[in-house]
C-alpha cells in the first residue's frame, strides 16, 4: 500500500500538472470504486469543476474542486494516478481542459473515491493522528510516554500517527536501532529521540525520491520511484545487514511481515 512519501509524492506531481485545469469529462469504468455519491451523480458533481488544489491527510490524497466540492482519493493497495491517461487499465478516467487526462487504475479494486462536501467529517479522517511532520519532539515523546503496544505496530496505527505503513516503520526502526518487538512505554529518553529524528529523516528522503516502487505504486508519470535503491532492511531477509553483515530477520508481528537486523537492534 503507498504510504506518506508515495502519496505525498504523487501530490506534489498532481499540484505541477492538474491545478487549475477543469475537469471536461468523466468516464466510469468500474463502479464498485466510487464509494460516494452514485457513479451516476459522482459523474454529475464532478463534471465540469475546476481543480483548485490538491492535498494530503495520511494516506488520503484530496482534490478541491469549485463550488464547494472535494475528490477524495485512498488508493490502498493496487491504486495509481496516471498522466496523462486513456490506458487500458482505468477503472475512472477523468479527461481535462487542454486536451488530456488523468487515469485511477486498480487492479483490485480496493481502492476508493468520493466527492464530499466536508472531507474531514469522513469517520475514518476523522479518527487520523498527527502528521509525522506536524510533530515536535517533545509532543513525540509525550504520545510514546504509557504506550504498552509493540513500537512497530504502533507506529503503522493510523490514529495513533498517520501515514507510516510496514515498509517504513521498518526503515525508522532499523535507522533508530530499536528492536521492533520493543515497547513503546520501555524506550529511553536517547531512544525516544532517535526513533523521531529517524522517522523525520526516512520519510523526507523517501519523498526526495519519489517513494518506493514495491508492487503496484508508480509515480503520476507511471515511472516508478527511486527510493527502493535506499531500503537497509525492509524485503531484504536472508540478505547482510549492510552495517554488520548479519543477515537480516524476517518475523510476524501483529499479522504482517517484519524485517529487522537481529544485531544492530538488538532488543535490550
Amino acid at each position: 500500500m503507498p504510504e506518506l512519501p508515495e502519496v505525498e509524492t504523487i501530490k506534489n506531481d498532481l499540484k505541477k500538472i492538474i491545478v487549475g485545469k477543469s475537469i471536461t469529462d468523466v468516464r466510469v469504468h468500474e463502479p464498485r470504486v466510487i464509494r460516494q455519491p452514485s457513479a451516476g451523480e459522482f459523474k454529475k458533481g464532478v463534471r465540469g469543476a475546476k481543480i483548485k488544489d490538491v492535498f494530503r491527510r495520511g494516506k488520503l490524497l484530496v482534490l478541491e474542486l469549485s463550488g464547494g466540492k472535494f475528490l477524495t482519493i485512498h488508493l490502498r493497495m493496487t491504486g495509481q494516478l496516471v498522466y496523462p491517461g486513456g490506458g487500458k487499465a482505468s477503472r475512472v478516467f477523468f479527461g481535462l481542459s487542454g486536451g488530456k487526462g488523468l487515469d485511477f487504475n486498480d487492479q483490485r479494486l480496493f481502492g476508493e473515491l468520493r466527492l464530499v462536501r466536508d472531507w474531514q467529517s469522513l469517520p475514518f479522517v476523522k479518527k487520523l493522528g498527527p502528521e509525522p511532520f506536524d510533530l515536535t519532539l517533545v509532543k513525540f515523546k509525550d504520545m510514546l510516554s504509557g504506550c504498552k503496544t509493540q513500537i512497530k505496530p504502533l507506529l503503522m496505527n493510523q490514529e495513533f500517527i498517520c501515514g507510516i505503513g510496514n515498509l517504513y516503520a521498518a526503515e525508522i526502526l532499523f535507522r533508530a536501532r530499536i528492536n521492533p518487538l520493543k515497547r513503546a512505554q520501555s524506550l529511553n529518553t536517547q531512544e525516544k529521540k532517535s526513533l523521531y529524528l529517524a522517522m523525520q529523516k526516512i520519510l523526507r528522503m523517501a519523498i526526495k525520491h519519489g517513494g518506493s516502487s514495491i508492487d503496484d505504486y508508480v509515480r503520476l508519470s507511471g515511472r516508478p520511484g527511486g527510493y527502493v535503491a535506499y531500503h537497509r532492511v525492509y524485503g531484504r531477509a536472508g540478505k547482510p545487514c549492510f552495517i554488520c553483515r548479519t543477515l537480516i530477520k524476517r518475523i510476524a508481528q501483529a499479522g504482517r511481515g517484519t524485517y529487522f537486523c537481529p544485531k544492530c537492534q538488538k532488543n535490550s
